[in-house]
């Protein structure tokens, strides 16, 4: 028996620092050396983007993960302290986890991913997972190797669960824990050759009544109860700048609607406004449509 909720969103996992390189083009032609802008390194990865965004919406949010005793630390904690965003800290004796996005012209990513950080750890202490989650409405789950450990426990307390498997395959079994321990599953549609034969098969096999696959300025393809329908893009407010960030913001869009009563299909389309919006923003920020611009944006298009 769950206790009266306190958080509206749980996020689990997904704290991290990236250092921003924005590239002539991608894929980047051989060189011995390229001139680009400015590098920076700045507090966000997915599990951060999704507390930034859902708490944007006026979710409340709280944020649990593993974190070095490092700068890299230091600055996820500080962006969560100036957002005004709860955090859970566990200590990451390899350091916080960090990547390197390439980013092109046209908006484009390549995230180089460093795996070394979490090996040493297995899990998030289950204690505190227990706890947070007993007193949340709704847990979102990062695929990072420490919160796989934590789905038994989230089943075991009959609390809802989320996931984003990102550029998912179908095929790699990596994600196949998450994938079919979540009752809503976001992914890519970039590396599915058949989108709609991987979200049955996820839905088939696990206990995802909702799946949604993203697929950038084409919309997205949503499964409901069996039932799959596209969801048309939705123009970015300014011109697109990067599409770092997107996927997480499209999840938060629509667990707002989701936690707000709201039908699976306005839930979507809360979802490609929010998404088109993240494009917007550049890779150097780690921002986020607020609920009332959402709501207005979401009017204008269902007039």
């Amino acid at each position: 028996m769950r206790s009266e909720s306190e958080i509206d969103v749980l996020v689990l996992g997904g704290a991290g620092v990236d250092t921003i390189v924005y590239v002539p083009e991608l894929p980047l032609p051989f060189a011995d050396s390229h001139l680009v802008p400015a590098i920076e390194t700045r507090a966000g990865q997915t599990g951060d983007f999704m507390a930034v965004a859902t708490h944007a919406l006026g979710l409340r949010t709280h944020h649990f993960d593993l974190l070095g005793d490092d700068h890299e630390g230091d600055l996820v904690r500080a962006l969560h302290r100036d957002r005004g965003i709860p955090l859970t800290e566990a200590p990451l004796p390899g350091g916080t986890r960090r990547a390197v996005n390439l980013v092109g012209p046209d908006g484009r990513r390549c995230s180089l991913y460093d795996g070394s950080r979490s090996r040493e750890v297995h899990e998030l202490p289950p204690d505190t997972v227990r706890a947070l989650a007993g007193v949340s409405r709704h847990v979102h789950v990062s695929i990072s190797q420490p919160c796989a450990a934590s789905l038994p426990l989230l089943r075991e307390l009959g609390v809802t669960v989320s996931t984003d498997l990102h550029d998912w395959d179908g095929a790699n079994p990596y994600h196949e824990p998450f994938a079919l321990a979540a009752d809503l599953v976001f992914l890519s549609a970039a590396s599915l050759l058949d989108p709609e034969k991987t979200m049955r098969r996820i839905s088939e096999r696990g206990g995802a009544r909702t799946v949604v696959a993203t697929d950038g300025e084409r919309g997205a393809y949503h499964l409901v109860d069996g039932e799959l329908s596209h969801v048309p893009p939705v123009a970015p407010p300014t011109p697109v700048v990067d599409s770092n960030g997107a996927g997480d913001a499209f999840a938060a869009g629509y667990l707002f609607g989701r936690l707000t009563g709201e039908s699976p299909h306005r839930c979507a389309l809360f979802g490609a406004i929010a998404g088109a919006y993240a494009c917007t923003v550049p890779s150097t920020r780690t921002d986020a449509i607020g609920r009332t611009e959402l709501l207005a944006r979401a009017q204008e298009l269902t007039l």
